[in-house]
């Protein structure tokens, strides 16, 4: 992934017309990682911690699989939250 100088912000690889669909699908998956990555950040900044968990696995039924996450997101107390 190509990063955008001082901003954190990630780019998009161009893709190639001779990727193969698996380099087509490696490359989908990096960007949606990468943009989660970035809301991430962004959540934490706002004040809450997040957790991604592994909800299920999907299995193609050839030997493949993946792993298919939820965030477990939670707010930092503030001080009126103690009283």
């Amino acid at each position: 992934m190509t990063q955008i100088a001082n901003t954190g912000e990630f780019l998009p690889l161009h893709h190639d017309q001779s990727e193969t669909d698996q380099e087509k699908a490696l490359r989908r998956v990096a960007d949606a990682v990468h943009r989660v990555n970035e809301a991430i950040i962004r959540a934490v900044g706002a004040g809450v911690s997040v957790e991604l968990v592994r909800t299920s696995r999907f299995h193609d039924g050839s030997g493949n699989w993946g792993d298919q996450m939820i965030p477990m997101i939670r707010a930092t107390a503030t001080p009126e939250d103690k009283h």
